[in-house]
């Protein structure tokens, strides 16, 4: 049941739509969370029943909150949301497909007014307001979930584009002619490779290359040796799993090697559910960064996991974007 919140201020909605759940809270103006919640994202069939159903979850903390007049506006971050548009374009990793008018809908379903941009955008503005990147003027978020997201800043400005996509590091092709990507086409990015999907796709891949070889990881059946289970098993001192991790961290650290070479930021700030494998995909991601790198920057950038909750950053970032409304 929500708790009863102070009415003493004006308070901003923050909305982060992942590909598996949306997460959601009520913020006020010094970036305190006093409601959070969640819904299931791939649940709703359709984006009216989604709307629907985040409609039935957030409208009692809204009464909790005094009402509709004590809530400034909605802001939400997700997948290809533009900024610009207040739309979700052809977002791969979620159930409604083309372009969604999602502010639109949200502002018509809550009588507030709304704002959308990039999932990653928002926990990069998060981060920043609240978080590692406090002060920082210069440093890209890289969001290691579902998929691959980036938010880059670039002398204290969060890089949108002419078309309010720009930052979109997790499909960049880092492996020529490599694994398929089947919601975009695209073969090698770093999304399949790095996302928890591509954690489990080279947990079942050096298991077949290492047929004798025991593992842990073998007790799983194909479709629930997830990224989670990876981890169990690496954290019980498997061999193979950990190999998963060393795998995945070189292919990051190579694409990271990349990123600082186009913005040379101050920090990488990696953030999302593979983070929780700490040393294990930090240790190769450091090492193939730097070792891909020129000299010029070598040694130079901080890689550093996010200081802020999982949930916190996006739904921090997005309920800023409220204040310029």
């Amino acid at each position: 049941m929500a708790t009863a919140i102070s009415n003493s201020n004006s308070y901003a909605i923050g909305i982060d739509i992942g590909g598996t759940n949306t997460v959601f809270g009520i913020v006020d103006s010094r970036g305190n969370i006093s409601y959070r919640g969640a819904i299931s994202t791939k649940k709703s069939e359709t984006i009216e029943k989604y709307i629907d159903d985040l409609y039935n979850a957030i409208q009692p903390l809204i009464e909790d909150a005094g009402g509709k007049e004590y809530i400034k506006g909605i802001g939400i971050g997700a997948p290809n949301g533009n900024y610009y548009t207040g739309s979700i374009e052809y977002a791969p990793n979620l159930t409604w497909k083309g372009i969604i008018p999602l502010s639109k809908m949200i502002t018509s379903k809550f009588g507030l007014p709304s704002a959308l941009t990039n999932d990653a955008n928002a926990a990069a503005v998060g981060e920043m307001m609240y978080g590692a990147a406090k002060g920082m003027k210069d440093f890209i978020m890289i969001t290691l979930g579902t998929g691959v997201g980036s938010g880059i800043v670039a002398n204290g400005q969060l890089i949108l584009g002419h078309d309010g996509f720009a930052g979109e590091l997790g499909h960049t092709i880092i492996v020529p002619n490599g694994r398929l990507h089947p919601g975009t086409g695209a073969h090698g990015s770093l999304e399949i490779y790095c996302s928890a999907t591509g954690v489990h796709l080279s947990a079942l891949e050096i298991l077949e290359k290492n047929p004798k070889e025991k593992s842990l990881m073998r007790d799983y059946t194909a479709e629930n040796l997830d990224s989670k289970a990876v981890y169990d098993c690496a954290m019980k001192g498997d061999k193979l799993a950990k190999e998963v991790y060393q795998f995945t961290g070189e292919i990051l650290g190579k694409a990271l090697a990349n990123f600082v070479m186009f913005s040379s930021p101050a920090a990488i700030i990696l953030f999302g559910g593979l983070c929780k494998a700490g040393d294990l995909i930090l240790k190769p991601t450091k090492e193939a960064m730097e070792a891909n790198v020129l000299p010029i920057f070598r040694n130079k950038v901080k890689l550093i996991f996010s200081e802020l909750k999982e949930s916190d950053a996006a739904i921090l970032g997005a309920s800023a974007l409220v204040w310029d409304l």
